[in-house]
């Protein structure tokens, strides 16, 4: 069996390798570079779930960053149990083939009780008096004393928000090669997140993601620098490519309008009550399901998402099934937007009724995917000195509300999620060995297997 690491640079292209990536140029040059054709939906969980399985949403289960549990009564994202995937991992189907096989499972997503040997993941501290407190979840679960021991505590708040940057994939980095160090798995799977921050935040515009291409690219070859030193196949790829929006469609305002979205007002504040509505969206970058409760308005929302500007398909029953889509999780519309467009999660009509949530970084309670979550409120001149004097209250233990997320959906430059046309946007794949052309996202899996030895 060969020894082999699978790098996840999410949302490099074949766009975004050349004069800001030197290194990732020579790699792609050295070796096997093709592309992944995208898939439906082209969002991180959704992605990386294929890639382990090798069989589709409509057979693992996860059909986005979050979907709506029907049982609850929840809109529910960013969970992070395995037992939510459902099929065979390739980590299990390779000890399967070779006894004694161990995996090291890096960040990927699903990384809490995985069957995997060795895995880390982002887990805040939640305490009593309301603070946020970054840490990180591994198993066993003496790593995340051991790597924190080493590196220092895991650096959450450069893992998103509006200080996310290159110092938590620098983090996962060294996380991974000192895993390696003390345990040499046979295989690990390492997820790199830069670029999604830069990349949402402003497109392809390189007078800004220029520094942020080249930090990564020196991460990258921190990786495989070391990883060639150990001998090992490698494996750099890509979940989807980033392309350029700048028309955000409000879906669940619409609906409000048309009565058909339930809200709850509590302080003042308007929350959107998922349970009670006739029919809502769950916003999730380019993808947004459509969840219809009441099957009298079936008819209703087909012709109101229909005729929304920006939104290029409506997969109904039939639509679900032909991209893999058909599972119980999904809603009874899966819509996709068209090239320059994304969903947003918005269903007030008066900023000064917005959830308290949505001025703070908040992936659980939102209903939808929030990007404008990396940007500090730029329409408020203060809004620095105000961080500053939350972190100190934080600090001296008094409960604080870091509310200084703007609700400026057209802040947001990139986004992802349909099946981009244009191959330069799809993703990567770079590998040691030999791959055929014409590489889908259910290919990953054996060609996992494939340079670990095993097929």
């Amino acid at each position: 069996m060969k020894k082999t690491v699978v790098i996840d640079v999410v949302g490099l292209s074949s766009s975004l390798i050349g004069a800001h990536t030197p290194f990732l140029a020579a790699f792609a040059k050295k070796y096997h570079h093709t592309s992944i054709q995208p898939m439906l939906p082209a969002v991180t969980t959704a992605v990386q779930s294929t890639y382990v399985t090798g069989v589709w949403p409509s057979e693992h289960g996860i059909v986005g960053n979050g979907w709506y549990d029907r049982t609850d009564a929840e809109i529910k994202f960013w969970k992070q149990s395995n037992k939510l995937v459902h099929g065979e991992k390739v980590w299990e189907r390779a000890r399967q083939l070779h006894p004694g096989f161990t995996c090291s499972k890096m960040f990927w997503w699903y990384n809490m009780y995985s069957s995997a040997d060795f895995s880390v993941t982002p887990r805040p501290q939640y305490l009593s008096d309301g603070r946020k407190m970054p840490d990180c979840y591994a198993h066993p679960s003496s790593l995340r004393d051991e790597l924190q021991k080493e590196l220092g505590q895991f650096p959450l708040f450069q893992f998103w928000g509006p200080g996310a940057d290159i110092r938590s994939t620098q983090w996962i980095a060294d996380a991974s090669m000192l895993t390696d160090k003390w345990h040499d798995p046979n295989l690990t799977l390492i997820y790199l997140p830069h670029l999604d921050y830069c990349l949402q935040k402003y497109g392809h515009n390189y007078t800004k993601i220029a520094p942020e291409l080249q930090a990564i690219d020196k991460v990258c070859q921190q990786l495989v620098t070391y990883y060639e030193s150990k001998g090992c196949e490698i494996v750099l790829l890509s979940e989807y490519g980033i392309t350029d929006v700048d028309h955000p469609i409000h879906l669940n305002r619409l609906f409000r309008e048309h009565g058909l979205l339930a809200i709850r007002e509590e302080r003042g504040l308007e929350l959107l009550d998922a349970g009670a509505s006739k029919a809502f969206v769950v916003a999730d970058h380019q993808i947004a399901h459509v969840y219809v409760n009441d099957p009298s308005c079936y008819k209703k929302v087909r012709e109101l998402v229909e005729n929304v500007p920006g939104v290029e398909l409506v997969l109904d029953r039939e639509g679900k099934r032909k991209h893999h889509l058909h599972h119980e999780r999904s809603g009874e519309f899966v819509l996709v937007a068209d090239a320059k467009s994304w969903f947003t999660y918005y269903y007030w009509q008066d900023d000064a009724k917005a959830p308290d949530f949505a001025r703070i970084v908040d992936i659980h309670r939102k209903p939808g995917y929030d990007p404008v979550e990396m940007f500090l409120n730029p329409a408020d001149p203060f809004v620095k000195m105000k961080v500053i004097g939350k972190v100190l209250k934080k600090k001296l233990g008094f409960r604080y509300l870091m509310n200084v997320i703007p609700l400026d959906a057209t802040l947001i430059k990139g986004s992802h999620g349909r099946i981009t046309a244009d191959a330069k946007d799809h993703p990567v794949l770079i590998s040691t060995q030999p791959t055929k052309t014409g590489v889908i996202a259910t290919d990953v899996h054996d060609i996992i297997l494939q340079h670990l030895g095993l097929l």
